[in-house]
């Protein structure tokens, strides 16, 4: 399907869902009841938003209260002022304090090992306590203090979530790594935080393979320098590189370590984590999240968006992982505050079979279902027999996170997941905003298949033109934020001009989020995807200069040029266009398979594998104008197979694009 025809079918949904009734009514008791009351609070939210998040506030423990909600300065917002608070102990400390101290907190399940049932652990937030405390003494005792920087990059194992709650307990900020980034990645990123304490596992779980995490962390610290302490989890019992006195085994150190350790009171301001994410330069952003607002969005997202209520026998489940900012928010920091377990996965949606997700559902009976468009597609490819296997009777409401549904998927996911009984909360959002903007509420909000539908409290989103002037329904433009909201971010790590330029300088006055949107005449928004040159690959963020720059740094390329394509199940696919050095030149057929597999296993290792290019096209020459831009626009519908022309009137050789074209 290309860009064009995408965007005509969201154009013309006209569908409309509402929340089941016996949902509703459910719902309505605790959560938001219906339209109207959507709206009131909406607007109260936009009116008075002191006194409406000074309310919402209140749900939590502050050490030390707060003297002033908020104080805005554009580009700079702060969010109670003058309190103090710790996240750790609002996640966890709370609710044993409370009497809940054997509630389960987080339910893990690892891969299966072959011919093995699953490996299931249940932390009660009581034993999650002693295992945070313990680790954050560790950290203590290799000298991280408070405001210290600490780099993560494990698997999705508990102790990924120990480790940034421990870190989070001290005051010492946690910069998370995805574990499927290389060790360029992980060296960029800890160069640019100078962080000098690094986590991580011997290796992760796979497919049935190892990934070999310490390896990737070994070469990266030899090109970063600064690590002087890595803490290492055995997990895979897989042979690994040491270095004595800077390499510590997890079991040792937590083996002797006390299961006392206060939470420090952390400025509401103070910052909470980093999280790098890619930009339309080479260079990843650090994004920077504070304690006090991020705490009390997020848990506020969580709950009235997933309809979380304790004591309900309810399981949650994102599937994403905490490398991204949708496990920091909604697998962590947003669900542990609202007592509902939440549940982490290890491995693959397919390993070791297609109903993997299906029977992780079935076993836990998980109420209340996170995951990505990619996924849902690939669900779809793989067959229904694999959901109908399995009684997934439990499933309260869906979700979706990452990028834009297609209303096909939507519908699937509706009809054979749901059953239509599940209300879908499709959510718009960023790494930047820290927590859901656009959402619909699921006993509330009548759904459209594709749309995000509306903002939540606190959001004044809108449509606007360059100039900042709102646009009329059904006229695509810029998505907007006009006011500041909690979980917003506060800067870019080490680069303030970066962080006025990217998000406050096009359009004045407000934050941009980088997207192109619309607003129907029911006011439901509609995203038609990034306005700049970032990849959004199955709701991983890739800049276009980070894959060019990989691809250039092998020897056989001279200039690359990358392009999002139309993808079946990942939405975007990665289009490579490359000229090469003339002793590289492939002589035959297989030689450019070859050179092309070569290329695509490079890029894998400098970024990591979710950059590999899915098509990679040899040229003599790249499409330019006359001041010598890349023409990129050209460069997607070449890749998308579209023959529609577009105004080449700027193209400084015809002859260029008619060779891409095989013409």
């Amino acid at each position: 399907m290309s860009d064009t025809t995408a965007i005509e079918s969201v154009l013309h949904e006209n569908r409309v869902f509402d929340p089941p009734a016996a949902f509703a009514r459910r719902a309505g008791h605790v959560h938001v009841p219906s339209m109207e009351a959507y709206h009131a609070r909406h607007r109260r939210s936009i009116e008075d938003p002191e006194g409406f998040w000074s309310e919402a506030a209140e749900a939590f423990d502050w050490f030390t209260p707060f003297s002033k909600v908020l104080e805005w300065k554009l580009p700079d917002a702060k969010w109670f002022l003058g309190g103090t608070t710790n996240i750790c102990h609002n996640c966890v400390d709370r609710q044993v304090d409370a009497g809940y101290g054997d509630d389960v907190a987080i339910i893990w399940e690892g891969e299966p090992m072959p011919g093995g049932r699953p490996e299931v652990r249940r932390l009660t937030y009581r034993e999650l306590q002693a295992e945070v405390s313990r680790f954050a003494n560790v950290l203590k005792g290799l000298g991280v203090e408070r405001g210290d920087i600490v780099t993560i990059y494990m698997g999705m194992v508990p102790e990924l979530a120990i480790a940034m709650l421990a870190c989070a307990r001290i005051g010492a900020p946690h910069s998370i790594i995805f574990g499927g980034f290389s060790a360029q990645a992980i060296a960029d990123r800890v160069t640019d935080a100078q962080s000098r304490t690094l986590v991580t596992a011997d290796g992760a779980w796979r497919r049935g393979k190892v990934v070999p995490l310490k390896g990737n962390v070994d070469a990266a610290i030899e090109m970063a320098g600064i690590v002087e302490n890595v803490v290492v989890l055995k997990r895979t019992e897989t042979a690994i590189g040491w270095t004595d006195g800077r390499d510590h085994w997890w079991h040792e150190l937590t083996a002797s370590a006390s299961e006392e350790c206060p939470c420090e009171a952390m400025d509401s301001e103070d910052m909470l984590f980093l999280l790098y994410t890619s930009g339309s330069t080479g260079k990843p952003k650090g994004i920077m999240h504070t304690t006090g607002g991020y705490m009390v969005y997020t848990a506020l997202t969580a709950r009235e968006v997933f309809n979380l209520v304790p004591d309900r026998d309810q399981v949650y489940w994102c599937t994403a992982d905490i490398g991204w900012v949708t496990g920091h928010s909604y697998i962590v920091y947003g669900i542990l505050p609202n007592r509902v377990p939440t549940l982490m996965y290890e491995g693959a949606p397919n390993h070791p079979e297609p109903d993997r997700f299906w029977d992780i559902v079935e076993r836990h009976k998980v109420t209340q279902f996170y995951t990505a468009p990619t996924a849902i597609r690939a669900f779809m490819k793989w067959g229904d027999e694999h959901p109908r296997k399995h009684d997934l009777s439990s499933l309260q409401v869906l979700g979706t996170v990452g990028e834009p549904i297609n209303p096909e998927a939507w519908i699937w996911y509706h009809e054979t997941i749901g059953s239509k009984q599940c209300p879908i909360v499709d959510t718009w959002w960023q790494t930047e905003t820290g927590g859901q903007l656009l959402t619909p509420l699921p006993g509330a909000t009548p759904t459209v298949p594709g749309s995000c539908t509306l903002p939540f409290f606190g959001i004044d989103a809108a449509i606007v033109n360059e100039q900042g002037e709102e646009q009329p329904a059904n006229t695509g433009g810029l998505l907007a934020i006009r006011q500041p909201w909690p979980s917003m971010l506060r800067g870019i790590y080490g680069d303030r001009p970066r962080f006025i330029d990217t998000y406050f300088s096009r359009i004045p006055g407000m934050y941009f989020a980088g997207d192109g949107a619309r607003r129907d005449e029911r006011g439901y928004f509609w995203i038609m995807g990034r306005v700049d040159d970032v990849i959004n690959v199955s709701g991983h963020r890739l800049g276009t200069m980070e894959v060019e720059s990989a691809l250039v740094s092998h020897d056989a390329v001279v200039e690359a040029a990358v392009v999002g394509i139309p993808h079946e199940i990942k939405g975007t696919g990665i289009a490579a266009f490359c000229t090469l050095e003339p002793q590289h030149q492939p002589a035959d057929e297989a030689a450019t398979e070859a050179l092309r597999a070569t290329l695509s296993a490079h890029v894998g290792r400098e970024i990591g594998p979710i950059a590999r290019p899915d098509l990679i096209r040899f040229t003599d020459a790249l499409p330019k104008t006359r001041s010598g831009k890349i023409m990129r626009r050209l460069l997607r519908d070449i890749a998308a197979g579209e023959d529609n022309p577009q105004d080449m009137s700027t193209l400084e050789d015809q002859s260029v694009l008619a060779q891409l074209r095989g013409t």
